[in-house]
């Protein structure tokens, strides 16, 4: 496997045939590894980056906690069969300071978008850039950030970008959780009660006022369960149980 942190790396590196690009913000888990699965059985190499993106974080605090654990991260791509992992620096990312900007005025104004003023700016300007450094035939995303999928999509459509986006479905714990990067900072009592988010907003009997209200007597902070899109979309921040740092979870089901 091979490590690289420029474009200019990357241009001596490309292999010829097909390649999957597997974005990811590191501390892996194996919902990734299941992209660079993915990836592999769809094209004939793979290139993964690991790149926590400042700019999407409207949460300064959120950032400086997102958990950092690179040589672990390689070493499962490694064992994964990913043959190469894009690993730049900011100043490499962002020549220009982050000046010129990715910006869409629909889908990024709802739900997520209306929480965390910034992040979809930030995620599709990093998204683009990534894109434009791989020249991937096919880049796989997973289907929890079903919104940032959504808009990934459409950027792509938009800017008649060549590589295809490709949805994964979600990789979900045995109790029902889906899997995050987020879900090593809880603590036990906090991870016991988030297979509870998971299973209320599963369940489709509920209205989503309902599901919110479940939500809210068990403790979490609710900032949205909604339907668009044909699913059914949530995120809750958890209560500190154990003292424990109040983490924000994001899920979404198929209608």
């Amino acid at each position: 496997m091979r490590v690289f942190h420029t474009p200019a790396e990357w241009h001596t590196l490309r292999p010829s045939g097909t390649v999957g690009f597997v974005p990811t913000m590191g501390a892996l888990h194996a919902g990734h590894l299941a992209l660079v699965k993915t990836a592999l059985a769809q094209c004939e190499h793979a290139v993964a980056s690991i790149y926590v993106n400042p700019t999407q974080f409207n949460n300064p605090d959120d950032f400086a906690k997102y958990p950092s654990t690179f040589d672990d991260d390689c070493q499962m791509l490694k064992a994964s069969d990913c043959q190469f992992v894009f690993a730049p620096t900011f100043e490499t990312l962002y020549p220009d300071g982050y000046r010129y900007r990715v910006t869409e005025t629909e889908t990024s104004t709802l739900l997520e978008g209306a929480h965390r003023p910034g992040h979809f700016e930030g995620m599709l300007t990093v998204v683009l850039k990534l894109f434009n450094v791989i020249q991937a035939d096919a880049a796989f995303f997973g289907e929890k950030d079903f919104q940032q999928l959504l808009l990934v999509k459409e950027m792509a459509q938009a800017l008649h970008h060549p590589t295809k986006v490709i949805a994964c479905p979600t990789v979900r714990e045995p109790d029902g959780l889906a899997m995050s990067s987020r879900n090593r900072r809880l603590t036990p009592p906090q991870r016991a009660l988030a297979a509870q988010w998971a299973k209320i907003l599963a369940d489709l009997t509920l209205t989503c006022d309902e599901a919110t209200q479940r939500l809210t007597a068990l403790g979490f902070t609710v900032d949205y369960v909604a339907e668009y899109w044909n699913r059914r979309l949530g995120a809750v921040h958890t209560p500190p149980l154990d003292d424990g740092p109040v983490v924000r979870l994001i899920d979404n089901v198929a209608l």
